[in-house]
């Protein structure tokens, strides 16, 4: 796969602010199956995204990469990242920023439950436009 930025991921604008806090449970939120190993979920705010995103032992996320700048936090499990030409293991309780435009790839070693952050939000993610990660 070309690692070129991928379009579609910025915001046109920053959101306007909201006018309300909101509190959202997870088991609340619907299960987005990507691939057979892969399933998320979304809460979107005004400039920030976090997603909930479950990988089976084995699950992969292609090399990519995106203007948005993402700090992946590991609940559960364990993903070994290939950035830079480095290979990155997080494991339940750790956390890694990748900086915008940033190349990077993925394999859960273990039943992973991830948690990433995304600023500003992840248009592709929100529009289904994010082909990389599906059935491939």
């Amino acid at each position: 796969m070309n690692t070129a930025l991928l379009p579609n991921t910025m915001p046109e604008g920053p959101a306007p602010p909201s006018k309300e806090p909101r509190h959202t449970r997870w088991q609340d939120v619907s299960l987005e199956p990507l691939k057979p190993l892969i399933d998320r979920q979304l809460i979107v705010g005004d400039n920030i995204m976090v997603a909930r995103v479950l990988l089976k032992k084995g699950a992969f996320v292609p090399m990519h990469s995106h203007l948005n700048e993402q700090v992946t936090y590991i609940l559960e499990g364990a993903l070994k990242f290939q950035i830079q030409g480095k290979e990155i293991v997080v494991a339940a309780g750790e956390v890694l920023t990748i900086p915008a435009g940033m190349p990077h790839e993925a394999v859960a070693l273990e039943d992973t439950v991830d948690l990433d952050v995304f600023t500003p939000p992840r248009v592709d993610w929100m529009t289904g436009t994010d082909a990389y990660l599906r059935d491939q």
